[in-house]
């Protein structure tokens, strides 16, 4: 897939001011609504990625779109040195909505994670009465709960925190769906840790769906320990696997529950961590906080996005459609799609290498009928759409899909 001139244009001058941090698609997109993105030339792409999951509700929901235009027209930032008359009421609409005491609002997923790392700390020492500096925090190995140095801490991917150590204390690591590693971990240090912090389903990790019954058999086992059991419901939350959120689908409620991505429908950066009274309340004034955390737009964008997920029952349609889009892979009977896996409308294909061929330039050919999409490690590409695809939509997509995959076979 060779960019036009116009689009090299816009990708030399990112290549020459910004930091190379990362390998885009080479297509240039200046405008999207719904489920499809537009590029400098006019060609016109379904978006298979939604920004990782950001654009649940469509690109530029009107209703999503109108709620930022009123506020920012009205007051956009205040800081928390003083009150709002947003924040208030975007704390009891999203606290209602997910059933938890108090929210405290941040921008980005990142921050969120620090967040409910944070609270977890303060309420061992505070309530679980772990001695000073002892906490620890277990993970899982292959997550992907954002970059900053706290954060890589946990990472086992060298490409993740390859040279960016030191690194923070008291974290723990197990492998990932394996119930048993968790236990053995809180028999020997459940004194000392205060969560337990997992991903529902591992997104970056290839959109790995753990066993059934995991999730319940972690949180059964934290309950024994007293250990928070803290989910990252960044990429999986927000009705992408069918649910409001994913750990629903075994009728857990984590402790502390991290939103970000479509909590603003991809128009603002906006995040939240959620808990109840005895976790939220050991963080006292002075203690935590973010300057656009719980700034009016954020707030009127995210009760709005919400409103959209319920208005148009997306979660369901993430079901019906995620059931077909997997279905329409399979009925490829391509030699070259080792796997499918997902849930809900977060899927991803395992695929062969061919001919020196890898999963990247797979999207460079679905790109070139298309369709958008990521690849993540050499083997996996990552299939998320917009939750408000229709069935026609889904169906054209898989016809794309399917004919990149046929030329991907080509020798």
């Amino acid at each position: 897939m060779k960019p036009s001139p116009k689009q090299q244009e816009y990708m030399d001058l990112e290549a020459r001011y910004g930091a190379h941090n990362y390998k885009p698609l080479p297509v240039v997109l200046n405008k999207g609504k719904g489920t499809k993105v537009f590029d400098v030339d006019g060609n016109e792409y379904y978006d298979f990625l939604s920004a990782y999951s950001a654009v649940n509700q469509g690109h530029c929901h009107q209703k999503i779109v109108d709620a930022l235009v009123d506020q920012a027209n009205t007051l956009c930032l205040t800081s928390r040195a003083f009150y709002n008359d947003c924040l208030g009421e975007y704390e009891k609409y999203v606290t209602d909505l997910f059933g938890y005491d108090k929210l405290l609002p941040m921008n980005s997923g990142a921050e969120a994670v620090e967040t409910a790392k944070k609270l977890a700390r303060k309420w061992a020492y505070e309530v679980k009465g772990v001695a000073p500096d002892q906490a620890k925090i277990v993970c899982c190995e292959d997550n992907f709960h954002g970059r900053t140095i706290s954060i890589v801490s946990m990472s086992t991917d060298p490409d993740a925190y390859g040279n960016f150590g030191p690194f923070v204390p008291g974290i723990i690591k197990i492998p990932y769906n394996d119930v048993e590693a968790l236990e053995k971990v809180l028999q020997e240090d459940g004194e000392e840790v205060c969560a337990f912090l997992v991903e529902p389903i591992q997104g970056e990790a290839g959109v790995v769906v753990p066993d059934e019954g995991y999730l319940t058999a972690c949180y059964d086992l934290c309950k024994k320990h007293n250990v928070l059991f803290v989910a990252d419901e960044v990429q999986t939350g927000i009705a992408r696997t069918g649910k409001m959120l994913a750990c629903e689908h075994e009728g857990v409620r984590p402790d502390i529950v991290i939103l970000g991505k479509a909590l603003s429908g991809g128009v603002f950066p906006v995040s939240a961590v959620l808990a109840d009274d005895d976790i939220m309340m050991t963080i006292r004034p002075g203690q935590h906080g973010s300057t656009y955390g719980g700034n009016p737009i954020a707030c009127k964008v995210g009760m709005a996005a919400l409103q959209v997920v319920i208005d148009e029952d997306l979660c369901e349609r993430a079901t019906v459609l995620g059931e077909r889009f997997r279905q329409g892979l399979l009925d490829m009977n391509d030699e070259n799609i080792e796997l499918v896996r997902g849930k809900g409308l977060l899927n991803a294909a395992v695929i062969r290498a061919h001919d020196g061929k890898e999963a990247w330039d797979l999207c460079l050919l679905m790109a070139k009928y298309g369709v958008l999409a990521k690849q993540t490690h050499q083997h996996i590409v990552r299939f998320a759409p917009p939750l408000v695809i229709t069935e026609e939509e889904l169906d054209d997509a898989l016809e794309r899909i399917k004919r990149a995959f046929a030329e991907y076979a080509k020798k």
